[in-house]
């Protein structure tokens, strides 16, 4: 258990929990989004035998965890011949609606100033390219004798 925590005082706080969830419950738990998709995955039988509390207590357990909001929701499994395991992956798309900790929120500023300064970059380099074969065209020479071939490396492409 955590550092100040045992086994009965935690057994308390989920049943408190689940007394409290319970009262602010308006429709019934099998009516409950979350506890409903737990209940199609699970063969008939065994969804029926959970008594109402136990239901109850396994929607605190799960907390707000809501499934199959995204935009993009792509799963599966593979298996590679040779080797005995069985690999996953999960492909997610969607709005991100957790609040960022501080270290997320540095991380993504720093990724945020990275891809605009990789933008600028590239968009500075391809402009440079651009002028500089805009300006062989027009048979502009601003150095005598000195070229960087690009320009007859793009008419031999081009023709």
């Amino acid at each position: 258990m955590g550092a100040g925590t045992d086994k009965k005082g935690q057994t308390n706080s989920i049943s408190s929990d689940i007394e409290h969830f319970s009262g602010e419950q308006s429709t019934p738990i099998r009516q409950d989004p979350v506890i409903r998709k737990l209940l199609n995955k699970l063969p008939d039988d065994l969804a029926d035998s959970y008594s109402e509390r136990q239901l109850q207590g396994l929607r605190v357990a799960l907390g707000d965890r809501t499934w199959g909001k995204h935009f993009i929701d792509y799963r599966g499994t593979f298996a590679i011949t040779f080797v005995r395991w069985r690999f996953y992956y999960v492909f997610l798309l969607g709005k991100n609606r957790r609040a960022y900790t501080r270290r997320e929120k540095h991380a993504s500023l720093l990724m945020f100033m990275g891809l605009i300064i990789m933008f600028l970059i590239i968009s500075l380099s391809l402009g440079l390219l651009s002028l500089y074969i805009l300006k062989s065209a027009l048979g502009i020479d601003l150095m005598e004798e000195s070229s960087l071939g690009l320009w007859d490396w793009f008419k031999g492409v081009w023709s």
